[in-house]
């Protein structure tokens, strides 16, 4: 029986693809030693609103080269009230709203040492609400200092997995032969961006935003998810 690793950056509030990365791992590995990108979804991340798609971006404490996990927020500038304000404003009709919003906010108000710890703590609730279970490991943790593609491989390697669950984007430069050569087997994610019930019908359905979106409009109906994934991957479509 194979074990699945999967590897990725930890993100705030990321899109569904982050936890169908994480359902179908079995060991889940947080890259938070990586180094910190401003072009990345580690601070910021896009919802939905009656205009169209919205950022949410937390302002943050950096420096050229700083690792992620040593990225701090900049919570004297009240960004937590400013999100949480935002959310309210344009998730208040929402479905499930009411159900899941007081918990999300105990979890955002929380004071944590990085920007990392924050995205974690809050994929680790939507992970139980969903119901995704994987083992949960930070390459902080690891003392791996490998790069690029060697450092995918050690770190599988280490988690003790036999197969790499792979994003499709890093198909342009990694070389599946390099896994196997070192006794690991290469996959990639088969997840679609799917169809779901949002807010603002006029403005058209969005793609690709926010898992809160998904939550709050759906709540954790992570079994919608999966059949959805697998319709679109048999050439078909079906509507929530």
């Amino acid at each position: 029986m194979k074990k699945v690793i999967a590897i990725h950056q930890p993100d705030y509030i990321p899109w569904l693809g982050f936890y169908y990365k994480m359902a179908h791992c079995d060991t889940f590995v947080y890259l938070d030693d990586a180094q910190y990108s401003n072009e990345a979804d580690h601070n910021v991340n896009v919802i939905k609103t009656s205009q169209g798609a919205y950022r949410l971006k937390i302002p943050v404490k950096q420096h050229l080269g700083d690792l992620i996990c040593n990225v701090h927020t900049k919570d004297e500038l009240k960004w937590k009230d400013k999100h949480l304000k935002t959310i309210t404003m344009n998730y208040c009709r929402a479905s499930f709203f009411d159900k899941f919003f007081s918990d999300y906010e105990k979890i955002i108000r929380k004071e944590y040492r990085s920007i990392a710890d924050l995205n974690m703590e809050v994929n680790r609730y939507i992970c139980e609400g969903f119901g995704i279970c994987p083992n949960i490991i930070k390459s902080s943790d690891m003392q791996i200092h490998s790069a690029k593609e060697q450092r995918v491989i050690d770190i599988c390697i280490r988690a003790g997995g036999d197969t790499y669950l792979s994003g499709t984007g890093a198909r342009v430069y990694q070389q599946e032969e390099h896994f196997i050569n070192q006794g690991l087997r290469l996959e990639y994610i088969d997840y679609k961006p799917i169809s779901y019930r949002q807010l603002w019908p006029k403005v058209g359905f969005m793609p690709n935003m926010s898992v809160i979106d998904f939550v709050f409009n759906c709540g954790f109906d992570w079994e919608y998810v999966e059949k959805q994934v697998k319709e679109l991957n048999n050439g078909n479509r079906e509507f929530y």
